[in-house]
């Protein structure tokens, strides 16, 4: 009977033992698969960082129009080639300004000031930093061909039937189309504003001047329609539109602190108009092949870009 007993209480032990043993193990391997996905956060974080612990993920943003696409491309290459990976990301106006406000991005390409984008300035400018003005002298306003007889914008309603009344514009957050609609206000013009985009407007004004029919559309300087078509700004006697812009380039607050070697870069590009018509133009000609297109001009222009460095 005593040998039955001890039995039993031998087998109860190791039962016991089996389990507490089974729970140790588990444990064990939990860590180890804690310990491996600590790791793997700080692999990510490490490919994130550079080795004085700057980020090397850039994240930038830009409107769909020409300069900024030109910019954007451009910049994606020089950062890339210094070692960092750009995420490019295009959308609208209104949309980057809330996005870098909070954070989501770290740079805009196209602030325009002091009119274009005065309005999201005062909205947004709280939780930004300013890089520097990378073109001086921009212009915005109504722009119509040469060959049209008309001069300035109060002799719009004159010719209100040959354009149908519609002024081709770009897209509706932009601020030129809000300081179109201003203008249209100001100067009393029976005209709607048609909105599209920037792709979509100089399609339009290119198809116009083929036919050699009238048109007016929202158009800004620095862009590479004046150097293939001849047109011209219409006087803005009420000066709605301002006088000179300055296209700067902006950031999330504490970005210049989280990446000052990236921020630095940025702040020393520079353009003129003819520098930023050329990249524009080799853009926008470009047959499919936008990167090389884009290393044919880096290679015209070596001493602009080492100016940068």
């Amino acid at each position: 009977m005593k040998n039955r007993l001890l039995k039993l209480t031998l087998l109860s032990f190791a039962a016991v033992s089996l389990i507490a043993f089974s729970g140790c193990k588990k444990q064990t391997t939990g860590g180890e698969e804690s310990q491996g996905a600590s790791s793997s956060s700080s692999e990510s974080a490490e490919a994130q960082s550079g080795s004085g612990g700057e980020s090397k993920v850039v994240k930038i943003s830009y409107v769909n129009w020409a300069e900024g696409v030109a910019l954007s491309q451009l910049v994606e290459e020089m950062l890339t080639n210094m070692g960092y990976e750009v995420k490019l990301t295009m959308a609208d106006v209104g949309p980057i300004y809330a996005s870098v406000a909070k954070g989501d991005q770290d740079v805009m390409l196209e602030t325009w000031m002091p009119v274009t984008h005065k309005d999201y300035w005062d909205q947004y400018s709280d939780d930004f930093e300013q890089l520097g003005v990378w073109f001086e002298n921009a212009k915005i306003g109504l722009v119509v061909p040469e060959y049209m007889e008309i001069s300035s914008i109060t002799e719009l309603n004159s010719i209100k039937d040959k354009l149908k009344g519609q002024i081709t514009g770009i897209d509706a957050g932009a601020g030129i189309t809000k300081t179109t609609e201003t203008a249209i206000e100001k100067y009393g013009l029976d005209y709607t504003l048609l909105t599209s985009s920037g792709p979509a407007m100089t399609a339009s004004l290119k198809s116009a001047i083929d036919k050699n029919n009238p048109i007016v559309v929202t158009g800004w300087a620095p862009h590479w329609k004046f150097a293939r078509y001849d047109l011209k700004f219409l006087d803005d006697p009420k000066g709605v539109y301002g006088s000179a812009e300055e296209i700067r380039m902006t950031c999330r607050e504490g970005f210049k602190e989280d990446m000052p070697k990236v921020a630095e870069f940025l702040s020393s590009i520079k353009f003129n108009n003819a520098q930023i018509g050329t990249l524009m133009d080799a853009m926008a000609n470009a047959d499919g092949d936008k990167k090389a297109a884009l290393k044919a001009w880096m290679a015209e222009n070596q001493q602009l870009i080492n100016s940068w460095k």
